[in-house]
């Protein structure tokens, strides 16, 4: 039989917040006082720098986002500089990863794998491409081509792995605005093209709809048997997702 995860849909919560909640999962994660757990969410507008980031990727002063409404945030994730917003479906799973061998590298190509089976179900064909993280629409290599033939991001990819238990993960433009990700360098590619599940489709797609589609295939994937649990039955109450 398969085990558990527990799928837990948490609404618009701000990126600290979240960072608190995943530490703590991670920690009763790790304890096994709680069975694997990936959270569904959507984040305020707020820019995220990986560890690979540099200052280049945001090119305006912080102050200057600011003032647009988006707060910038450093974080442990892998990868690059990217953006979260309203319509954005976030996903963190917090999994041990020894069922699979402690392989890094086999869990993101499973989370490859989600990202591509739930768009292709709304008939979006997207895929890989070496050297580069998250999943793109199918054209030439960012940077290669121009205007249309150019290969669109619309999903990023960003884990943290600490003692076997893995935080962050996977995000994918539903129904978001993407003027904000003109406004940095996403992914470190100048010029790079971002687009969304809407945009892709040309009709508002809802996300709640998306996350059982995503949700599905996510535990497919990983062999699991999901079980939509609230956040209060976890104990992510306001005092502990709440920013000390």
């Amino acid at each position: 039989m398969s085990a558990e995860l527990l799928v837990v849909r948490c609404g618009l919560v701000s990126y600290d917040e979240a960072l608190v909640a995943q530490r703590w999962l991670s920690d009763a994660r790790r304890d096994g006082s709680i069975p694997d757990v990936m959270l569904l969410l959507e984040h305020p507008p707020v820019y995220t720098r990986g560890r690979r980031s540099n200052p280049e990727e945001l090119p305006m002063a912080t102050e200057w986002y600011g003032l647009q409404g988006i707060e910038v945030r450093d974080t442990d994730r892998g990868g690059q500089v990217t953006y979260h917003g309203p319509g954005q479906l976030v996903a963190y799973p917090i999994v041990d990863l020894a069922p699979y061998g402690d392989d890094v590298h086999e869990y993101v190509r499973r989370l490859e794998q989600v990202a591509i089976r739930s768009l292709a179900d709304y008939g979006v064909e997207v895929g890989t491409i070496e050297g580069l993280t998250g999943v793109w629409t199918e054209g030439e290599r960012p940077g290669t081509a121009a205007g249309p033939l150019e290969a669109r991001k619309i999903g990023s990819i960003g884990v943290h792995i600490s003692r076997g238990i893995t935080t962050h993960g996977l995000a994918i433009n539903v129904s978001n605005d993407l003027k904000p990700f003109e406004w940095i360098v996403p992914c470190g590619i100048e010029g790079c093209q971002v687009t969304s599940l809407s945009r892709e489709t040309g009709e508002d797609q809802n996300l709640g709809a998306f996350a059982t589609t995503l949700a599905d295939h996510f535990t497919d994937v990983y062999d699991r048997a999901p079980v939509a649990t609230s956040p209060d039955a976890l104990g992510l109450d306001n005092a502990r997702l709440g920013v000390a």
